[in-house]
């Protein structure tokens, strides 16, 4: 009667199952990094149900079992060997796991922890995140090896082998135990998990796990394992399992919900800040195929900022490239000038390198006395074997002087075109900037073009539409004081006496009148909508002429008439 009762209850849990996380249940982990970061994993998922070990199975023939019948029964979901082991419709999940010669598995082993000779003293016994079912054969060939990759199996079932480490691997354990490639993934968030939740258990075999907080997993273990992560990505089967589990455990696994979570924590992302929000358009971090590279820049290179003045900024960008790196990647000015430049980033996120577009890198010389200067910018960590170091140059000299241009008549003027034209610079000038403004119906209109001659032709032009240019010039980086402004009248060369044109801008309730040169306007005359002409003598500049609502055209001589509204 008892078994009924739990099954009953078991699968009205299964009809109302819903998938995905609760709002609010990550929220401790949004904004955090690193071994913040993965304390914050520990605080959202830590607390959940002690199952009891000897009942597991009743939870696996919901959570590990495949999708599609066989026959009309259930299959285990076994991801130690390819067995068919069925659940018969006669069978209870106890019968059928018995008569399969299946077992419950640790992927953690249970003897790598161990307190007063007692190994169930914690829910890390019992976790269904690190219990699976598993072929007896199988797990009787892996017994508590730590997980690696084997050349030379002495077991192998075609799902499961078991053999000599390859070097690098096996933390000191003389065998290890390699899962099939589509589990290795499963097998590495599970660990994740552990790593998160039990970093504090007495762990007393350290070939994958130490005491601490940070990072609790070993340096070889952590790198295969976000390794596997990044190869066999979430499955559906690890979706379906996770929201099961949640129902009977009352937890969930959160780097199955957040696959690049690992990253963040351990991997090429620990530069970067989790955000929860931003998790579902982050792109996922590619398996690492080979060493740590940089391709650009190359060692030696030198980046020459050339010229600029005392006390005054210039930029240069350093464009940086590689692959396969596992952290982030550091950078670090050295040298007698090291303090006059600046790079906008003192390290830079491996996934950010590794997505192939690299990174383009501002770097600021602020030269604080006269003199050349010099300082190495050097690249490192990252997984590098070594550093690439950059050369930065640069030279400082006194603040010039600037005065502004003399700007002259245009030369040349046609329908269509017309050269602008100033006198050169008293002194070195880098180049010159010439701002163009055309005045239309519609407003001003401006343009700059940057030239080292001292004219330059301006084309596009409309002989109807009144213009204005003026000019400066930089030098080190410094700019002069802006030219006179020269007219250009719609009608041509006519009334080139006037330098600025002058400005009617309706407002509420009044029109302000712009002379342009401070001086008054003679004769101006104002047309109202319904064609009557008012004419104003010896308007004063920055005038507001009080007039009811409307359009009104505004002429003053040798200017092109202006077109405005009052509200």
């Amino acid at each position: 009667m008892r078994r009924f009762t739990t099954t009953l209850i078991f699968l009205t849990v299964f009809l109302t199952l819903q998938a995905g996380y609760t709002k609010g249940y990550y929220d401790r982990m949004d904004g955090k990094q690193k071994e913040e970061l993965k304390s914050a994993v520990k605080q959202c998922v830590s607390s959940h149900r002690k199952l009891v070990y000897g009942e597991l199975p009743q939870y696996w023939q919901y959570t590990d079992v495949y999708p599609e019948l066989v026959n009309g029964n259930k299959r285990w979901w076994d991801m130690y060997s390819d067995r068919m082991c069925l659940i018969y419709e006669y069978q209870t999940a106890f019968q059928s796991f018995s008569a399969n010669r299946m077992n419950r598995e640790h992927s953690v082993p249970k003897s790598w922890w161990k307190k007063n000779g007692d190994v169930e003293y914690t829910p890390a016994y019992s976790d269904l995140w690190n219990l699976y079912p598993s072929d007896a054969e199988a797990n009787s060939a892996k017994l508590n090896y730590p997980f690696g990759p084997t050349d030379k199996p002495v077991y192998d079932n075609g799902v499961t082998k078991v053999g000599y480490p390859k070097t690098g691997y096996g933390g000191g354990a003389a065998r290890v135990f390699e899962p099939a490639d589509e589990y290795k993934g499963d097998f590495a968030r599970a660990f994740f998990y552990m790593a998160c939740v039990y970093d504090d258990i007495n762990w007393v075999i350290n070939y994958m796990f130490r005491k601490e907080a940070w990072p609790t997993l070993t340096p070889w273990a952590m790198n295969m394992l976000l390794q596997w992560a990044r190869t066999d990505k979430v499955s559906q089967k690890e979706i379906d399992r996770n929201n099961l589990v949640e129902q009977y455990q009352g937890n969930r696994n959160p780097f199955v919900d957040f696959p690049e979570l690992a990253e963040y924590i351990w991997g090429v992302r620990t530069s970067e800040t989790f955000i929860i929000a931003e998790q579902e358009n982050t792109d996922p971090t590619p398996p690492i195929t080979g060493d740590p590279t940089i391709s650009e820049p190359v060692n030696g290179e030198t980046l020459d900022f050339g010229q600029t003045a005392e006390g005054h900024n210039i930029s240069r960008a350093l464009q940086i490239r590689g692959s396969n790196f596992t952290s982030p990647l550091s950078l670090r000015v050295i040298g007698a000038d090291k303090d006059m430049y600046v790079p906008e980033v003192t390290e830079i996120p491996a996934s950010t390198l590794n997505a192939g577009g690299g990174y383009l890198l501002n770097i600021i010389y602020r030269p604080s006395a006269v003199g050349k200067h010099g300082a190495r910018l050097t690249l490192y960590d990252g997984g590098l074997d070594g550093s690439v170091v950059v050369t930065l140059r640069g030279e400082a000299l006194p603040v010039p002087e600037l005065t502004a241009l003399t700007a002259l008549e245009p030369k040349d003027v046609t329908d269509s075109a017309y050269t602008a034209c100033w006198l050169p610079a008293d002194g070195i000038a880098d180049y010159y900037t010439v701002t163009r403004v055309r005045y239309n119906e519609e407003g001003e209109e401006a343009e700059t073009y940057e030239t080292n001659a001292t004219e330059l032709r301006l084309s596009g032009r409309d002989a109807g539409v009144a213009e204005t240019y003026s000019v400066t010039y930089s030098r080190l980086g410094l700019v002069s004081p802006a030219s006179n402004t020269i007219y250009v009248a719609a009608s041509g060369m006519e009334s080139m006496q006037y330098e600025v044109p002058f400005r009617a801008i309706g407002s509420d309730g009044c029109i302000t009148i712009l002379s342009g040169d401070g001086m008054p306007i003679r004769s101006l005359t104002i047309t109202d909508p319904a064609g009557r002409v008012l004419i104003v003598d010896d308007v004063p500049d920055a005038t507001d002429i009080r007039l009811p609502a409307g359009i009104y055209i505004i002429y003053a001589p040798g200017h092109k008439p202006h077109k405005v509204r009052v509200w």
